[in-house]
């Protein structure tokens, strides 16, 4: 417990947690509520009101990687180490704490884009949470931004250095896993497989029926359910993380 005081105490000690927590609400809640202003010709649906979740989730993993590729550029880290010489447990701690605030942003972003589309949409007919499908849309981005931070944290641990390791970050979700679906013959398989589009599956997969017009909405994603694309993602974001704690104590600091 009194790692993770410590490393909470560390965490909001710096203004990045607080802007980045602020961009990921109001950049995600913000369009939604654009979005929901401007729904026309059908009723909102569940589905609509997260379709920006992953402006928030990228600026969330930015902040999970500065919490701990700060430490590395101010030379903090080594102190961290002197004190408790188990690097596994420091970095664990810090891996706690930042999901854990991942996951509440999400599920602020999640509920609020929901909230706001509520007060701004024309047509609330089909907004209710009356579905697990529903309940998952909404209540799911919290699970996604929290594994995100895992992630982030692993890439933040093994690259060290802030500038890279929010350009993997990045680049990764935001150029590469669209690019590999050029790639002839090949490139669609591969990408179905891509975490990130992974996890929007689990957001986006099985919309109840009739939810949404035909054509509207993202495309069908991937092969797996639903919660078998979350597991998938988790499990690659644990993956990276497991890599960074052997690295990181077999490596100087």
């Amino acid at each position: 417990m009194t790692l993770l005081a410590v490393e909470r105490i560390k965490l909001f000690s710096t203004r990045s947690p607080w802007w980045c927590m602020l961009l990921a609400l109001g950049l995600t809640v913000g369009i939604t509520g654009i979005i929901a202003a401007n729904w026309q010709d059908s009723p909102m649906p569940v589905i609509g009101t997260v379709f920006t979740y992953t402006f928030g989730l990228y600026v969330i993993m930015v902040m999970a990687a500065l919490a701990v590729t700060t430490e590395y550029r101010f030379g903090t880290i080594r102190s961290t180490f002197q004190a408790v010489p188990d690097r596994v447990s420091a970095l664990v701690a810090k891996a706690v704490v930042v999901t854990l605030l991942a996951g509440l942003v999400g599920e602020a972003v999640g509920f609020g884009s929901w909230g706001l589309s509520n007060l701004l949409a024309k047509d609330t007919s089909q907004l209710a949470l009356n579905s697990a499908n529903d309940w998952r849309h909404v209540a799911g981005i919290g699970l996604v931004y929290a594994a995100g931070a895992i992630l982030a944290v692993g890439v933040g641990t093994l690259v060290r250095q802030t500038a890279g390791a929010v350009s993997i970050i990045l680049v990764f979700a935001l150029v590469l896993e669209s690019v590999v679906g050029l790639i002839p013959k090949i490139g669609d398989d591969i990408q179905k497989w891509m975490p990130f589009t992974v996890a929007n599956k689990f957001i986006y997969g099985s919309p109840d029926p009739g939810s949404l017009p035909e054509g509207a909405g993202p495309p069908a994603i991937g092969e797996l359910s639903p919660w078998g694309s979350l597991g998938y993602f988790v499990g690659i974001a644990l993956a990276v993380f497991v890599i960074s704690l052997v690295v990181a104590k077999r490596r100087d600091a």
